[in-house]
This record gives structure tokens, C-alpha cells and sequence, in this order.
């Protein structure tokens, strides 16, 4: 709430929401940090615990063990699966991961995010990165140890690996979860966090994000329409594998989990360079070569060996319909004086939309055993590269169209023609965010460089010219009322020959310059029409004013 006399502070702000942390003594955040992350931990380790018992109860192998350690010990390898951690098992590698488990921990770890929030005291969003490192610390040295503690004569996870993605799913869920929740103890909306980047960085974030969701949803069209081709074959494979309740749960619950795996398999379909299922095979568009396959019903997506269908080739159109979609987003909020420099930032869009997906065809794609399905999912570096170079092309384009377009229309849009109506408008035309007309800013025409005010003259003061015959009384008025009409005609005639002359010398100014061959160069202040300058007030705050 704003008191009687003090500063403006632009448009009414909604009131603050009282945090838990007002009501209560502030907690240490790092040590707060620890036991969110030690909750999170545990939540996650007793989901998977349940779901490992249940599947040892209800179809128990041979492979979890006879004894109860064994069973643990595979729940702790579930839980780090989870997290995206490799492991080895009989000297094979197995990396290729589903992505869709990755949910759990992130869930959790979001909630606690926001609960570390709202105990501890953080003053400023700028301060959320505190909260995150306060998670992500404690939480990846629990991933690390227990990749320790659950290895086995069979099963060895990666350590490195449960530190690494430990910290970093910590890192992202919990500090987006404290995030969310100062947002809404503050009062701030989410789009209201976007206006406090600058704008060229939100406008490259904004672009890249879209483009590569429209790339995303590409892909899961694509993975839809082919699943929905083969799904007789998929019904078929059910059959034949005859899971029973208990199986066909974990069955679905497992392509589920490998679904997103699937929509970036199709993604790098569409980009062009495909995936492969193992060595010396390939399935891109142009040509599929797979091989003998397992029996999972999500396979059935697949197209058989041989050309790819004809159909299929639309997705190629794809990642230029995604970064047209980025490139003119990149340049709405951000509009470039310089044009040339507008196809620059929609290449950069494309280059960061390709370093995204590089990064997400690496999380994809992995191994699976050893010899033949070593080498499966796609190639990021050629994934990143051919993203980079398509969506940006197609971004640079749109990003050139989409800034002539908005700065012709934020100039008016007038035409060497309608110069009268330019002329008949008013001489200046303020942005829509100067609170102009509230008492709170003042704006004055400003001098060009080099021209000076003129003193007043002797005739200017009244017709008094010093050493002069004194006039008085009524004499004196008769004369000054002569003279002022006089000493105004001849100000103006002053300043209209003033503008005259100006007015020539730029004339020969550019009539000299177009002689010169056409260089870049920044706009002299002289060839602006006009410049103004605004001052804003603030009256005092009043001694007996309460404070916020």
C-alpha cells in the first residue's frame, strides 16, 4: 500500500501474502536445505521399495533374490533408474533409460522446494539460486551414497553418474518448486518474472523454448499417427507375450515410462538424421533398416524395412515451421533499429534450439547390453547440428520479415507519400508507459547540438537601454508598450532566418553525403526532428507518514 506523500511506484501492485516464514522464526536455509532434501529421498525411496515388494510378491524371479536384502537392494537400483543413472550388469552397459520415471523425483523434489521456501527466509527472487544449491547438495551426496551402498556381485550403478543427475534434477525441480512459492508469497505473477529479464535474453529464451516445444509436439503427432498405423501389430504382441495381470501392469507402466524416449526418437526422425536400433541399423528418412526386434508392443510404431513411407516425410517440414514460429517470436518483444542484425538473432535462436536437442538426444538415446544393442537412440552431435542448422535458417528468415513488419508498425508505418499527414500529427508522440498527465513527469523540448539560446536584448527588457534617457510616468509606459510588439516581430524574424539558414545547411549536408557511397553509420542528432526531455518528481514523504 502506498502512504500519503510518498514516491509514485507505477501501476497498484497486489498486496503481499503473508509467508509461513512471518509467522515463525526463519530456519537456517542450507540446514533446512538438508532435511528437504533427506525427506524427498525417502519419499522416493519408499515408492519404489512398494513397487519393487509388490512385483517380488505377485510374480516373483529369480533375478531380485530369495532373501529380502536382495529385494532392497534392487529398490535402491529402481529409485537411481530413476534419476537416469546408468549401471553395469555382467560387464554390459545399460544407459538407455526411460525418461518418463524421471517424474517421480521431480515431483518431490518440487514440493520440497517449495516447502524449504516457505520455512526459510529468502528477501529476493534473485536469491532462489541459494535455495536450489541448498537442495541440490545434500540431495546428490544421498544419490551418491547410495549408489555405493546398493552395489552388488551383478549390479554396479554409477556413482559419478548418481552425483551428477542428482544434483542437477535437485537443482532444477527444488528451485523451480521455491521459485513458484516466493512467486505467490510476493505477488507476482509468472508473466510479471519474464518482464524482469532483459529483453534481448527473454526473447532468445521465449524463441527457444518455442521452437523447440513445436518441434516436441511434432514429434508426438508423428509418434501418434505411426502408433496408431501399427496397432494391430502392437495387440498382436500382447498376445503373444501373455504378461498376465499383474505383467500387463508393469508392462504398460514401462512404455509409459519409455514414452518420451519414443517422441524424441521421432523428433530426430523429422530433423533427418533418425536414430538407430542398435548396430548397423537405421531408421531415418531416407531408408529403414532394423533388424531382428524385441517383443514390445511399442515397437510397433515402426515402419517395416525398406523405403520410409511416403506419409512420413511431412515431418520433415517441421523444424522450419518451428523456427519461423521462433524467429518472429524472438523479434516481438525486441524489435531491431538495425535490420541487418534481425536474421543474426534468429540464427541464434536456432543454434540454441539445436544445443537443446542435442542435449535431449543424448538423454534419449544409450545402450542396452553389449555387441548388437551397444548403440542405440540417436546422434547428438549430428541431432544438434542439422536442429541448428534448419531452425535457424528458418528463424533467420522470420526473424528479418518480423522486424521490418513491427518497426514499420511501432513508426506509424507512414509512406514518402502521406507527409502531410505525418506534418498533422502532433510533434511528439510519448511512449504508452510515460504516466504523462498524472503529475508525475514533465517533458521539455531539448536544443539540437550547437544551436544556442539568444540573450534578450535591451528592447526585450521593456525598451530600458542602459545610459539611455530615463522615462517616467506615463511616458515610460507608452514606450515600453511600443516596443515589445516590436522586439517580438524582430525575435521571430531572427529565428525564422535562423531556421532558414539551418534548413539550407542541411540541405547541402545531404545533398553532399549522397555524392558518398552509402556506409552505416549511427544518426546525427541533427537529422532527428525533435528531442525531448522528461524529468519526474516525487513530493517528500511527510515526517509523520507510517513506513512500509
Amino acid at each position: 500500500m502506498s502512504t500519503p506523500g510518498s514516491p509514485p511506484s507505477g501501476p497498484e501492485r497486489p498486496a503481499k501474502r503473508p509467508s509461513a516464514s512471518a509467522a515463525v522464526d526463519a530456519r537456517p536455509l542450507y540446514a533446512t536445505g538438508g532435511l528437504a532434501a533427506a525427506t524427498a529421498a525417502a519419499i522416493g525411496l519408499a515408492v519404489a521399495v512398494t513397487l519393487t515388494v509388490t512385483a517380488w510378491v505377485a510374480a516373483p524371479h529369480a533375478g531380485l533374490g530369495e532373501e529380502i536384502g536382495g529385494v532392497l537392494r534392487g529398490a535402491v537400483v529402481a529409485w537411481l533408474v530413476s534419476h537416469h543413472v546408468s549401471f553395469t550388469v555382467a560387464d554390459a552397459q545399460i544407459s538407455m533409460l526411460p525418461i518418463g520415471l524421471m517424474l517421480l523425483p521431480g515431483l518431490v523434489l518440487y514440493r520440497s522446494g517449495r516447502w524449504l521456501a516457505r520455512s526459510c527466509e529468502i528477501p529476493r527472487l534473485r536469491y532462489v539460486h541459494r535455495a536450489a544449491l541448498a537442495i541440490a547438495g545434500p540431495y546428490a551426496a544421498i544419490a551418491g551414497t547410495l549408489a555405493l551402498v546398493a552395489r552388488g556381485e551383478t549390479v554396479e550403478p554409477s556413482m559419478p553418474r548418481a552425483l551428477f543427475m542428482g544434483f542437477v534434477i535437485a537443482f532444477l525441480a527444488g528451485g523451480l518448486g521455491a521459485l513458484r512459492q516466493l512467486m505467490a508469497d510476493k505477488g507476482v505473477a509468472p508473466r510479471a518474472l519474464l518482464g524482469l529479464m532483459p529483453a534481448r535474453s527473454r526473447s532468445l529464451l521465449v524463441g527457444m523454448l518455442v521452437s523447440t516445444g513445436t518441434l516436441l509436439l511434432g514429434g508426438l503427432v508423428l509418434f501418434a499417427v505411426a502408433f496408431a498405423v501399427g496397432f494391430p501389430e502392437a495387440v498382436e504382441t500382447t498376445r503373444l507375450l501373455a504378461p498376465g495381470l499383474v505383467g500387463g501392469a508393469l508392462l504398460i507402466v514401462i512404455q509409459l515410462a519409455y514414452l518420451p524416449n519414443a517422441v524424441l526418437f521421432a523428433v530426430c526422425y523429422g530433423l533427418g538424421p533418425g536414430f538407430a536400433l542398435g548396430e548397423a541399423t537405421a531408421v531415418a528418412p531416407t531408408g529403414i533398416s532394423t533388424g531382428p526386434l524385441p517383443l514390445l508392443p511399442l515397437l510397433a510404431a515402426l515402419p517395416e524395412d525398406g523405403a520410409a513411407p511416403v506419409a512420413s516425410l511431412a515431418a520433415l517440414a517441421v523444424p522450419f515451421v518451428a523456427g519461423a514460429v521462433g524467429g518472429v517470436l524472438t523479434q516481438r518483444s525486441a524489435p531491431d533499429l538495425v535490420s541487418e542484425a534481425a536474421p543474426l538473432w534468429g540464427f541464434v535462436c536456432g543454434v540454441t534450439t539445436g544445443a537443446l536437442c542435442a542435449a535431449l538426444g543424448e538423454l534419449a538415446g544409450g545402450s542396452l547390453g553389449m555387441e548388437r544393442l551397444s548403440d542405440i537412440g540417436p546422434s547428438a552431435w549430428q541431432v544438434g547440428l542439422v536442429a541448428a542448422l534448419e531452425v535457424g535458417a528458418a528463424a533467420a528468415i522470420a526473424a528479418w520479415g518480423a522486424n521490418w513488419y513491427y518497426t514499420r508498425r511501432r513508426s506509424g508505418g507512414a509512406e514518402p507519400d502521406a507527409a502531410p499527414e505525418a506534418e498533422a500529427r502532433p510533434a511528439a508522440e510519448l511512449p504508452v508507459d510515460v504516466p504523462v498527465g498524472e503529475g508525475l513527469a514533465t517533458v521539455t523540448p531539448l536544443r539540437p547540438h550547437g544551436e544556442k539560446e539568444e540573450a534578450p536584448g535591451p528592447e526585450d527588457r521593456g525598451g530600458f537601454r542602459p545610459g539611455g534617457p530615463a522615462l517616467g510616468g506615463g511616458a515610460e509606459k507608452e514606450a515600453r508598450g511600443q516596443a515589445v510588439p516590436k522586439a517580438r516581430e524582430e525575435r521571430a524574424a531572427r529565428r525564422q532566418a535562423a531556421r532558414e539558414e539551418r534548413a539550407r545547411r542541411r540541405a547541402e549536408r545531404k545533398a553532399l553525403r549522397a555524392d558518398r557511397p552509402r556506409r552505416w553509420r549511427r544518426r546525427d542528432a541533427e537529422d532527428s526532428d525533435e528531442l525531448y526531455g522528461i524529468t519526474y518528481e516525487a513530493e517528500p514523504e511527510e515526517a509523520d507518514a507510517p513506513r512500509n
